[in-house]
């Protein structure tokens, strides 16, 4: 019979190795926060014997400065943290629609690397060479010339079907004018309802080797409960239309030409270093287990969603979430084609109040917290898609 392990003792003591390493993480931890209390006095000291103001009370003060894109009411006599907060609002909704974006174009070019196709398989091997050595700045710079200078002015934009117009004034299209935010409400209940649902179906397949539908049902409850939603808001017919008069596109919901270079550019770089983390990804699994879906009589179709691409997300997910953080960080670029992101607002809080560092530390807090949780949303998917040993 074997002899059972030593009982691990509990007392404190130099010798254990994790009471030293309390004893480190603490010193350290001590010495970071000294760091911190000497460079934050420094400075305080520097800026009062220079004359410079510190402090966040400016927040509260009247702006002055018009900002041309924005998701919240905002006029020039509200004040300087009103500001900030829409070029909060301006850097979330670039990032959440560029991840999107980046992941349905990413996936695809991945997939397509394993095309039998060989133009296929080209094309997508040549956009991936060509847009990930390119610097992103110079992307930026050609999507705004291509917004600006090739496209005809406003008074001449491009029509499609009499509703959507492109022109040097952005994308103009139809957008309801009332009940937007219930059907939104229902189409987040429906997405939670179609979780659920993916969820309900894999645990079934699990247990007893039935499988279920995984598209159409999610898809189904989404439809119904933006039905339910615009029923909820009573119904409302009433849509924006935009129109071509004389001099300009009115009405409508208008895309802005620097939102849609940045929103281009930022998509269409980032998703050139996705298709590659899919393809490894996809390049991890090992061939016997293609030859096996092979042999259970499965198409190249089910072989990839059902085979290949669950065991590959185990090793795309890491990456994918440093490509989310790169195209969160990278949409301070904003700047250089006129976006009003919040780094673009700062900067004009800088030049007018004078608080410099104040501003740079909000600009840090947000590019923090939202990189902060991205990381915690994708640690919690990587978790849930980890494959787990019975």
């Amino acid at each position: 019979m074997p002899a059972s392990p030593p009982p691990h003792s509990r007392r404190w003591s130099l010798n254990s190795r994790a009471t030293r390493g309390v004893i480190y993480q603490v010193i350290a931890l001590a010495l970071l926060a000294l760091g911190l209390w000497y460079l934050a006095h420094n400075t305080q000291l520097n800026m009062r014997a220079r004359g410079i103001q510190s402090g966040f009370d400016f927040l509260g003060a009247n702006a002055g400065f018009d900002i041309g894109e924005k998701l919240i009411d905002y006029d020039p006599s509200q004040s300087y943290g009103k500001a900030i907060w829409v070029g909060v609002l301006n850097t979330v909704k670039v990032a959440i629609a560029g991840i999107v974006l980046t992941t349905v174009l990413g996936v695809m070019l991945g997939v397509g690397r394993f095309s039998r196709n060989a133009l296929v398989r080209g094309l997508c091997y040549g956009y991936v060479e060509a847009f990930r050595n390119v610097p992103l700045l110079l992307q930026l710079l050609m999507w705004y010339l291509v917004f600006i200078e090739l496209l005809p002015a406003a008074n001449e934009a491009w029509a499609f079907g009499g509703l959507v117009f492109l022109s040097k004034g952005g994308l103009s299209f139809p957008w309801p004018t009332t009940g937007v935010g219930a059907v939104l409400g229902g189409l987040a209940v429906g997405a939670v309802a179609g979780v659920f649902w993916r969820r309900r179906v894999q645990k079934r397949f699990e247990a007893t080797g039935q499988d279920g539908d995984r598209f159409w049902a999610p898809l189904a409850m989404l439809v119904a409960f933006a039905l339910v939603g615009w029923v909820v808001a009573g119904m409302p017919r009433a849509w924006s239309v935009p129109e071509q008069l004389a001099f300009m596109v009115d009405g409508g919901m208008a895309l802005t030409p620097e939102f849609m270079a940045l929103l281009i550019g930022l998509t269409m770089y980032t998703a050139s270093f996705v298709a590659e983390v899919v393809r490894g990804g996809i390049q991890s699994v090992s061939r016997g287990q293609d030859e096996a879906a092979s042999a259970l009589g499965l198409n190249p179709r089910q072989k990839m969603k059902l085979v290949v691409l669950p065991q590959a997300m185990r090793v795309i997910i890491p990456p994918l979430t440093n490509q989310y953080l790169n195209l969160t960080k990278n949409s301070s670029l904003a700047v250089v084609v006129g976006y009003p992101d919040v780094v673009s607002i700062a900067n004009t809080t800088i030049n007018q109040s004078g608080r410099a560092v104040e501003c740079i530390a909000i600009i840090m807090l947000v590019y923090l917290s939202t990189s902060l949780t991205t990381s915690l949303v994708m640690n919690a998917y990587n978790r849930r898609m980890a494959i787990k040993e019975r």
